[in-house]
């Protein structure tokens, strides 16, 4: 089954969900990063958190996550658009931490000390930027928390990613689950009681059950519609166009350097991993135009 995330909202206008199944996407950003399993973990759930986020955006507009945290990572990063296509990275690929309590320590990867930050660009002349202090760095609580209080809308996120035998991700996706302003204080304890009763996103994934079934799950007392599907892929941006700016912004200094000792330059993107060379001639080509 294909990865693809749906947009669900109730009858009365008052809770919206986001459901997505990314077990594909998140296998694709392992096995280009070549992280260790806390580390696969970890990238997986910001991945799907960007997927979901991707379900409030329209047209051309985008929007990333970073997170920034003292933990062995570093930092982390992940972009979407409005299509469905997703693209993540991190700074170091593996965090070198044994299980704690039978489960990835994704927190003490990220660190519990640290950032989430969240830019948006909504066709407008500057971009949106929200950062909040990370709350558990556990990355679907730090998420909701960033809903909450930057964006005023009380939010429940789920995210989760399981691995198999060899390390490969063999479920992985989650939810977003929104109040909007029509909701009254009954429905969200009714929602709240629900959520506490439902299994975890990766085993309702692994049993075989569909976003539009989790999302069933999810709403059972609520009469809604399915507002729309969207596949979810891996794409990167990158090119040989954007290589060769790249390398104008480095100055003269560190082209005539490249020129001198290397006579080529190599650059590597850091989400798909795709490898660009370019020859000397081309170098002083750009190396002139400065």
């Amino acid at each position: 089954m294909s990865d693809h995330m749906i947009r669900v909202l109730t009858l009365d206008g008052a809770i919206r969900v986001s459901v997505a199944s990314t077990t594909v996407l998140v296998e694709e950003i392992r096995r280009r990063q070549q992280t260790d399993p806390t580390a696969s973990v970890a990238i997986g759930r910001l991945a799907t958190a960007a997927a979901l986020m991707g379900s409030l955006l329209k047209g051309q507009q985008r929007v990333g996550l970073t997170i920034e945290g003292n933990g062995p990572l570093q930092r982390l990063q992940a972009e979407t658009n409005a299509h469905g296509q997703v693209r993540a990275t991190l700074k170091v690929a593996s965090a070198g931490l044994p299980p704690r309590d039978e489960r990835y320590d994704v927190a003490g990867a990220i660190g519990h000390a640290g950032f989430l930050h969240v830019v948006k660009d909504l066709d407008l002349k500057e971009p949106y930027r929200g950062t909040v202090q990370l709350v558990s760095s556990e990355i679907a609580e730090d998420l909701a928390y960033y809903f909450t209080t930057s964006e005023q809308t009380p939010s429940s996120v789920a995210l989760g990613v399981e691995l198999g035998q060899h390390a490969e991700v063999v479920a992985a996706g989650g939810f977003l689950l929104q109040l909007m302003p029509e909701a009254d204080d009954s429905k969200a304890d009714s929602l709240t009681e629900r959520l506490s009763k439902l299994s975890p996103t990766t085993t309702m994934l692994s049993q075989g059950l569909t976003p539009e079934a989790i999302a069933e799950c999810i709403l059972e007392d609520f009469p809604y519609h399915i507002l729309g599907s969207t596949e979810l892929t891996f794409s990167c941006s990158c090119s040989q166009r954007q290589t060769l700016k790249l390398l104008r912004s480095l100055g003269t200094e560190e082209l005539d350097r490249l020129i001198e000792e290397d006579s080529e330059a190599t650059v590597t993107c850091e989400y798909c991993k795709e490898v660009y060379t370019v020859k000397g001639d081309t170098l002083q080509e750009i190396r002139a135009s400065l």
